[in-house]
C-alpha cells in the first residue's frame, strides 16, 4: 500500500474512532489484530476502545505526529480529557489530565494487524500529584 493510501486509511480509523462508529472498526481493523504482541481479535479490540470510552466519555485521539513507511505507520497521539474513575490504576476521578500514547501499527491486507502502544502514564501521575518529580522520576 503506497504511503498516501495508508495515511489515509489511518486518518479514517482514528475518525471512525472518534466518531465510536464500532460497526466500521472492522474496515480498519483485521479480524486477527494482535495488541502488544498479544492476539486480542477484532472483538477483542472494539471491547478495549468501548471500554476506553466509557472510562473516559470525552475520549478524543488527536494526531500529533504521524510517519509512514508501509506497512508500519508510527503515530503520537495526544489525549487531553477528564475520566470518570480509574485511569491507568490511577485515581483520576473526574480530573482533567493531558498525556501521549506514541503507537506502532503495521498493516496487512489493508487493515491494522498489529498494534503496540506505549502511554505516558507518567505524565498523569504528576499531574495528579500536582509535582513534576513524580514525572521525572519515571522516565529515568
Amino acid at each position: 500500500m503506497p504511503e498516501p493510501e495508508v495515511l489515509n486509511l489511518y486518518r479514517a480509523y482514528i475518525d471512525c474512532l472518534n466518531r465510536q462508529d464500532w460497526s466500521a472498526l472492522g474496515q480498519f481493523v483485521d479480524d486477527e489484530v494482535h495488541y502488544n504482541g498479544q492476539w486480542i481479535g477484532l472483538a477483542g479490540y472494539r471491547e478495549m476502545l468501548e471500554n476506553d470510552f466509557r472510562a473516559i466519555p470525552d475520549l478524543q485521539f488527536v494526531i500529533d505526529l504521524l510517519l509512514a513507511d508501509p506497512p508500519h505507520i508510527a503515530a503520537r497521539l495526544c489525549f487531553d480529557c477528564t475520566p470518570v474513575g480509574q485511569l491507568f490504576g490511577l485515581a483520576v476521578n473526574g480530573q482533567r489530565v493531558s498525556f501521549t500514547e506514541n503507537v506502532f501499527y503495521e498493516f496487512s491486507g489493508g487493515r491494522i494487524h498489529s498494534v503496540y502502544s506505549v502511554i505516558d502514564k507518567a505524565a498523569v501521575q504528576a499531574q495528579l500529584t500536582g509535582t513534576r518529580a513524580a514525572y521525572v522520576a519515571a522516565q529515568r
